[in-house]
């Protein structure tokens, strides 16, 4: 088979899947097509909800990495309408490719703050989440650290405990460190943190403060709702153990205030289902919403007046850097660059 016929067949074969995934028809009446990174505890209650207040049903398609790519294969014919992500940076992958289509929408721009939404409606930002420092409560004193740029000082040298420096959440976090001071303050801040790795980066953020919990750091990056996650769980008690040993550190406060990534999702162009695909999304900006994801994951809403899980509460309130997150995403092709040239990894 040359190489054309095999484009080809590859090609048709994504439709057919595409086809028994979303059946029937794309664009029948009352469905929308939804493409998710996040995951289906989170997603079903709030689908379950939406289907029952509108009568419209969600068809999904689960994925931990590569929807970008099989939307593309696609092409014109993808069923997805809407996109789902963990990560602004995805999405913001998705505009660079020319993939998803504008929105206007008063319900969005009501419930949305603008930093956590495209100024031209190509994504939505639906929940928040700050990349704190996980410290543990004797070894690191109380004011021994308050801000990213403490852990890059000789103070920290071999203290430090983080997952890999290409993973999008510290590439993120690293784009808004060059989108607050440039891009010679954030390589000097990155050779800094790699200084003072107490061991290669590796495991996730939660292998980190089970890290710190064994004594190999003290502490370490990560996204605050994996505290809740820790803390609360059943199925797995030691982790819970790894919780108690660390307190949550807002870096910052007395500066630009803590980076804040964001959940959202964005309207593909090539929606059969553009509509309804709005109500959804209209719908996961919405209180009922918001208050699922703060509930069920400890993230923070995006919409003004909506109580957050008491364990969230008892972190304590902070200051979130307000930069368009839009201006961060612009710099995560340098930040990776970056942590190629300091060798992060390595």
């Amino acid at each position: 088979m040359n190489t054309v016929w095999a484009a080809r067949a590859i090609k048709g074969l994504a439709f057919v899947l595409a086809a028994l995934v979303f059946s029937p028809a794309a664009d029948a009446a009352g469905e929308v097509n939804l493409y998710s990174y996040r995951q289906p505890f989170l997603m079903k209650p709030l689908l379950k909800a939406f289907n029952k207040q509108t009568g419209i049903k969600v068809n999904v398609v689960y994925a931990k990495k590569g929807l970008l790519e099989r939307i593309k294969a696609e092409g014109r014919n993808s069923p997805a309408d809407l996109v789902l992500s963990a990560d602004i940076g995805r999405l913001n992958d998705l505009v660079a490719a020319g993939l998803v289509q504008p929105v206007k929408s008063e319900v969005l721009d009501a419930n949305i703050p603008p930093q956590y939404r495209h100024k031209d409606g190509l994504w939505f930002g639906l929940t928040t989440r700050a990349r704190v420092v996980y410290a543990h409560k004797d070894r690191v004193k109380a004011g021994e650290l308050a801000s990213y740029e403490d852990i890059a000082k000789p103070h920290f040298k071999s203290r430090l405990c983080t997952r890999s420096g290409k993973h999008p959440y510290n590439v993120t976090l690293l784009a808004s460190i060059i989108a607050a001071k440039g891009e010679k303050a954030a390589e000097d801040w990155a050779r800094g943190v790699k200084a003072n790795l107490a061991r290669k980066p590796q495991g996730n953020d939660r292998a980190q403060v089970k890290a710190i919990y064994q004594g190999e750091c003290d502490v370490s990056l990560g996204n605050t709702y994996y505290m809740g996650k820790m803390a609360t769980n059943d199925k797995k008690p030691e982790q819970k153990k790894w919780a108690a040993a660390v307190r949550v550190v807002f870096p910052n406060q007395n500066g630009r205030g803590a980076h804040v990534n964001a959940s959202g999702a964005a309207l593909t162009k090539s929606s059969k289902n553009r509509n309804n695909a709005v109500k959804l999304l209209e719908f996961l900006s919405g209180p009922f919403a918001q208050k699922i994801y703060a509930e069920q994951n400890f993230e923070y809403p995006v919409r003004d007046g909506v109580a957050f899980h008491p364990l969230v509460e008892s972190w304590g309130r902070f200051k979130a850097d307000t930069v368009n997150l839009l201006e961060v995403t612009k710099h995560r092709t340098t930040a990776t660059k970056i942590m190629d040239r300091v060798r992060f990894d390595h």
